[in-house]
């Protein structure tokens, strides 16, 4: 009920009622969204990483073909096209092989609601808003699904609980500063909500 005037109720001034300029809406949204769906993520970054093993055994298959063809057998001590071919397909092979490991922890991984008590833990989704106002959505999770997905309307960047930004988070509440060193500045957020 707006406060009554001594002459009837308080005339709106820039189309605002008294209550509303005496309580501007806050720029930052304290209440969680509702079009966000936290158990597709997982299935989300699972795909992703299946799809980047995918091409990662291809080119790894590339070039050691490359590397074996005997076309590309080494004819003196400049002619090095076999060998570079074999240290790329040595290093396409380690990394399918760390896709794969990823690939077993998230099948794994199970996140669980954010808990008041226990605060930011791994597998919350968290709303972060930073000194000027740009608000970004993260998904902590287990190593090796650092990654960009949208769920529903909104853009979530996964990162693991080890990353600088993910250790800085884990433990905090809603309303807590999370702040972590990037280069010779400091970043600092705070935490809108968290799922």
């Amino acid at each position: 009920m707006e406060p009554r005037h001594r002459y009837g109720p308080q005339p709106a001034v820039n189309g605002q009622s008294m209550t509303e300029r005496q309580n501007p809406p806050s720029t930052k949204p304290s209440r969680r969204p509702s079009t966000m769906d936290k158990s597709s993520l997982p299935q989300q970054v699972l795909a992703r990483l299946a799809d980047d093993l995918q091409q990662t055994e291809h080119a790894a298959r590339t070039a050691h073909e490359t590397a074996t063809h005997e076309e590309n057998i080494a004819e003196n001590k400049y002619d090095t096209l076999g060998l570079e071919a074999s240290y790329l397909a040595t290093g396409q092979a380690r990394r399918a092989e760390a896709i794969r490991e990823a690939m077993a922890q998230w099948r794994q991984f199970r996140p669980r609601p954010y808990d008041d008590s226990q605060g930011i833990q791994l597998g919350a989704l968290v709303c972060l808003v930073g000194s000027d106002d740009q608000q970004q959505q993260l998904f902590l999770g287990p190593p090796g699904g650092s990654m960009s997905l949208a769920s529903g309307d909104a853009h979530v960047q996964v990162i693991s609980g080890e990353s600088p930004l993910g250790r800085a988070m884990l433990g905090k509440f809603v309303g807590d500063e999370v702040s972590i060193q990037v280069g010779p500045t400091r970043q600092q957020f705070e935490v809108l909500w968290a799922l």
